[in-house]
């Protein structure tokens, strides 16, 4: 029996489930030392005597102002009563039943809150002057202060949040008190209502537990000293002195001290009823959530429903309707407001089932159900309504009859003339109304906004601007004004003379202009014009929608495997789909991309008129395209080398980026009845960066291959699962059919090696197309075919991990050709045309140092003659064609160094004039060879040079064989054996090679350091997003046609603000011109 009444009279009884603590069954003399204030249990006033005197009073030593009434419930209006329906505890409680202490607690505890400074946390009752409200409007002298000061803030939570830095708006009666005190007031005051001269420490306000310091303070600690012993803080309980007989009243629960009583006799032992956890929980939620005011009763609902149905559309905390719903992932409803409260204050934990869950995890529900819910029939309230309404319409209902009582108090007086008078009490006359603030002229025309506002719901569906400028219009035209109506009728058209958005945001991008930047612009122009010529910054983000990808509906047939069909995404995290590895390292880096396929639709959408166009000058239509179109993709991926910005010694370690980008090639169609495709698209500037779009942006070292494996794993497989499957997208107003062809060319060297997983380029395998060897391909510099290919890659990979026939690891090498890790991404086999020119610049470079100091005499010269040679051969370039010394041979250097006059300027340097011709004829064959690889299109271009490439490649090897022996004699440079073997099968097999380069992707390098300049958020992850967000409309053909469209937009602008002076610049021209004619 004493085991059974500790359990059930414990000062643990009354702890909710998922508080009670695992060790239970602690003895008796544990809990008395360890025992929890907070979960004990008010002793019952039928349970204890009367005592008088001072002992039958609870002293509140920190709060004078509040008063303990004689039922034990604090001040009115507080927790208990309101939890209590505004009983007392004699009244609800019947005999053996008790109102659990955690409620008192809870009363308590916002009692205290109350006499306490929510910014400096001091008593109130200390600091002399008068409270004022957190959550509450300036005042009239504290406005006139400010104001004077120049601050316009209303309310006290934007005060607040900027002299304290603390926002106050999302604040609880149950966490945080609502006043502070006069002194912060004086600390905002000076500050102006902007910054605070005082070192104010505001306090972290934390919901109450059972280590409150507010309600169980730590005791002060014995000191010798008087002056440093430590006061309690405000409104503790404090134990009453007990008798050596009061420790025998409570052995049977256990409680060896109690507060001391208000009221009322010590009785014989109750036994007190067991209250079920949930509906304590219920009743402590009760206590701090007040939605009384914004949620609707239940008792409105007009019809008996079903009692499920009916605890279904109830909100578990609140017990009112649902207002706002959301659903936890235990498929319980809430109020969003409710249950927010509730988490913050009592924990993350479903009320209903006590399943723990996220803020993040909470959902909306069904449509169905919200149909139903906004279905629920509820009777009006109002006295002499009586209507039924639904629930979704309720709040619009109560607005009519709340606009009634206010037409009805404005018909109330004497409807006299006088009543239309403007009034004049005196004091200054009364000012026209275009010479007021917009304050003042939003209070003096309330009348007339909340008539035109009824109107407009009436008859325009809530249109309130056209029913204003409809209304201006008709003043302008009866007051005879018409020119300025024909501009205000323009202007309402959607014709006004200000620019259009995407001509705004397309200069913007394309110069460059941060937001603040651009603002200033917007409002320096409309303050020296007059006239709002760019359009505001919010017009500019609904362009952006529609040109970034996310914006356009679109379907897959069949859908893409393992990838979502949702059609609005934007841009993504790149590491979404990381997978760790087996020592669970994180990925450490950012990236950020659009997803494949739905960058894919917004870049089709953006070259719909083009398609559009396209099919008009082929003269088909779109019944005839019943095919299908086909999409030709080149895909670019390459690092850009170090970003970091250089703030003066920049990081320790460099910020390496890549970047991954796709271009469409081409658009074509097989008509009905033909037998060959027609070309409807084809990209005119294939190695632009104006047609480069970027799909990943990623802060990785482009030689990190495991983490670039992982980045662009997701993007691999989105590629393979659109390459079985068809777009279904509409073009025109008419659906029309997608397929796509992707092409991996655009790739240098150390990418391809990377992705097909070869070794390095220094590897005795040194080409990307055949299976030659460094010294096959010296011996035989022209004869070679492309022999490689994904799939095969993939097989050797599998032998080399393998190893089926137990070889060693150099005969293994040899069978494999240089694979040495799986490929992940498949690669055309082809030459990066870019690559190449630069590779073989630098190879050019060095045989002109070799031949100004004669290698071809002493073979080994030392590093000292080397760099001799080299300080010459600069000083002559930069003397003679002013060119710079390098550090890194780039693509502007290898254009002006391989040319006739670059070889001239070299041949002067040269001692014999053998050697001279040599080098002549070398550079004449190698110029003859370069238009074919560079050319869009070399069969139209350079017809000529592609009929003799295979003659001047043989001549151009036999030179490298003889005459430069000394250099190629075993061994070549991986771009020289790839021009001279493998550039006419590539041309004969793909057309073109300079059309695929990666010269777009290279050329949008300096883009990514421009557009990081233009956005000032500091964390990477944003800056990423922007980057990637103004490259994508900088490469949009729709802002580039509004661009060339809009190119004289300088002049049109300065035709606006003063068009005198280019009317006079005008007639200055055609005077000049004159004599001419």
């Amino acid at each position: 029996m004493a085991e059974a009444s500790l359990e059930t009279e414990g000062p643990r009884s009354s702890m909710p489930a998922e508080l009670y603590h695992c060790h239970s069954e602690f003895s008796n003399w544990k809990f008395k030392l360890f025992r929890v204030k907070s979960m004990e249990k008010a002793p019952l006033p039928s349970q204890i005597e009367t005592q008088k005197g001072a002992s039958s009073q609870i002293l509140f030593s920190s709060a004078p102002r509040s008063t303990v009434n004689d039922d034990g419930v604090g001040p009115s209006g507080s927790v208990m009563k309101l939890c209590l329906g505004g009983k007392s505890k004699e009244h609800v409680e019947g005999p053996g039943k008790r109102v659990d202490l955690k409620l008192k607690e809870m009363d308590i505890h916002m009692n205290h809150l109350r006499y306490l400074c929510r910014l400096c946390g001091v008593a109130l009752r200390k600091v002399k002057g008068p409270e004022h409200d957190v959550q509450g409007h300036l005042d009239e002298t504290s406005r006139n202060t400010l104001r004077r000061m120049g601050c316009k803030f209303t309310s006290w939570p934007e005060v607040i949040l900027k002299v304290f830095k603390v926002d106050v708006t999302g604040d609880t009666e149950a966490v945080h008190p609502l006043s502070f005190c006069h002194r912060c007031w004086m600390v905002a005051m000076r500050g102006g209502g902007f910054c605070s001269f005082s070192k104010t420490r505001v306090p972290e306000w934390r919901p109450h537990s059972s280590l409150c310091l507010l309600c169980s303070p730590k005791k002060p600690s014995l000191k010798w000293s008087v002056r440093n012993r430590k006061r309690p803080l405000c409104r503790v309980q404090r134990q009453v002195k007990r008798f050596k007989g009061d420790y025998y009243d409570n052995t049977g629960t256990c409680e060896k001290k109690t507060l001391k009583p208000v009221s009322g006799h010590h009785p014989g032992h109750v036994v007190r009823s067991w209250v079920k956890p949930s509906i304590q929980k219920k009743q402590w939620a009760k206590s701090f959530i007040h939605c009384q005011k914004d949620h609707l009763s239940t008792s409105l609902i007009s019809e008996e429903l079903p009692e499920d149905f009916f605890r279904s559309v109830t909100c578990p905390v609140c017990d009112h309707l649902l207002s706002d719903p959301v659903q936890s992932p235990c498929r319980h409803l809430f109020c969003r407001s409710c249950i927010m409260i509730y988490s913050h204050t009592l924990g993350l934990h479903c009320p209903a089932c006590n399943l723990p869950f996220a803020t993040a995890d909470l959902s909306s529900p069904a449509n169905a159900f919200l149909a139903a819910l906004h279905s629920v029939p509820l009777l009006c309230s109002r006295s002499g309504c009586g209507k039924q309404v639904r629930l979704d319409t309720y709040k619009a209902h109560c607005l009519s009859h709340q606009l009634e009582e206010e037409d009805e108090n404005q018909r109330s007086p004497n409807e006299t003339i006088d009543n239309y008078l403007p009034i004049n009490k005196g004091g200054r006359p009364r000012q026209h109304l275009l010479s007021l603030t917009r304050r003042a002229q939003k209070h003096r025309l309330k009348d007339l906004k909340n008539q035109v506002k009824m109107f407009a719901d009436k008859e325009e569906g809530g249109d309130i601007k056209s029913v204003c400028l409809t209304l201006f219009l008709l003043a302008l035209r009866s007051g005879n004004e018409h020119q300025q109506a024909d501009e205000l009728e323009v202007i309402m058209q959607g014709r006004g003379y200000g620019l259009h958005p995407a001509v705004c945001l397309a200069i913007r991008v394309n110069t460059f202009l941060s937001c603040s930047q651009y603002h200033k612009m917007y409002r320096t122009v409309k303050a020296t014009s007059g006239r709002q010529i760019f359009q505001p910054l919010h017009t500019l983000r609904a362009v952006e929608k529609e040109l970034l990808p996310g914006y356009h509906p679109f379907e897959w047939q069949p859908a893409l495997k393992n990838v979502s069909a949702s059609c609005q995404v934007g841009i993504i995290n790149g590491l979404s789909g990381w997978v760790a590895s087996v020592d669970d390292s994180p990925a450490d880096t950012i990236t950020r991309r659009f997803r494949y396929d739905v960058a894919l639709v917004s870049a089709l959408k953006d070259l719909e008129e083009d398609i559009i166009e396209g099919l008009s000058k082929c003269g088909l239509e779109d019944s005839a395209c019943t095919s299908g179109f086909s999409v030709m993709i080149k895909e670019s991926c390459d690092g850009m080398g170090d970003v970091s910005e250089k703030h003066g010694g920049g990081p320790p370690v460099p910020e390496k980026a890549v970047r991954f980008s796709f271009t469409i090639m081409s658009i074509s169609i097989l008509a009905d009845g033909e037998q060959e495709e027609v070309t409807i698209f084809r990209e005119p500037k294939p190695n632009s960066e104006l047609s480069c779009k970027p799909l990943c942006l990623m802060f990785v070292d482009e030689s990190d291959h495991e983490t670039l494996t992982a980045v662009l794993g997701p993007v691999i497989a989105e590629r393979n699962a659109m390459k079985q499957s068809q777009l279904i997208l509409s073009m025109g107003g008419l659906p029309h059919s997608f397929c796509f062809h992707f092409r991996g060319t655009g790739y240098d060297e150390k990418m391809v090696r990377e992705m097909e997983g070869l070794e390095a380029s220094g590897s005795t395998y040194i080409c990307t197309l055949c299976d030659s060897t460094r010294a096959d391909a010296s011996h035989n510099m022209v004869l070679h075919s492309i022999t490689r290919s994904h799939s095969e890659n993939l097989e050797r990979y599998e032998i080399w991990r393998t190893n089926p026939f137990s070889e060693s690891a150099e005969e293994l090498r040899d069978r494999v050709k240089g694979v040495s890790a799986k490929p992940f991404m498949e690669t055309q086999p082809t030459l990066d045309a870019l690559h190449c020119d630069i590779s073989n610049a630098t190879e050019f470079y060095k045989i002109f140092q070799d031949e100004i100091g004669e290698v071809f005499q002493r073979p080994k010269p030392t590093r000292e003659e080397r760099r001799g040679w080299r300080a010459a051969l600069d000083k002559q370039l930069r003397r003679k064609m002013k060119l710079k010394p390098v550090m890194r041979m780039n693509g502007n250097y290898a254009r002006r160094l391989m040319t006739k006059e670059a070889v001239d300027v070299v041949c002067e340097l040269v001692p014999t004039e053998e050697r001279r011709e040599a080098l002549r004829e070398l550079m004449e064959l190698y110029l003859q060879m370069k238009p074919v690889w560079r050319a869009t299109c070399p069969t139209n271009e350079c017809p000529d040079q592609l009929c003799q490439y295979s003659f001047n490649s043989q001549r151009f090897a036999d030179l490298l064989s003889t005459a430069f022996k000394y250099r190629y004699n075993g061994k070549i440079t991986n771009y020289l054996h790839k021009t001279l073997a493998h550039v006419p099968e590539i041309i004969e097999r793909d057309g073109s090679i300079g059309a695929w380069a990666s010269e777009g992707n290279e050329s949008a390098n300096k883009l990514f350091r421009r557009f990081r300049k233009m956005n000032a958020r500091q964390s990477k992850a944003f800056e990423l997003e922007d980057v990637l967000k103004h490259h994508w409309l900088y490469t949009s053909k729709y802002l580039q046609k509004f661009m060339n469209a809009h190119k004289d937009s300088a002049k049109a602008l300065q035709a606006t603000i003063d068009p005198l002076v280019i009317q006079d610049q005008d007639n200055e021209n055609v005077s000049l011109d004159a004599p001419d004619l």
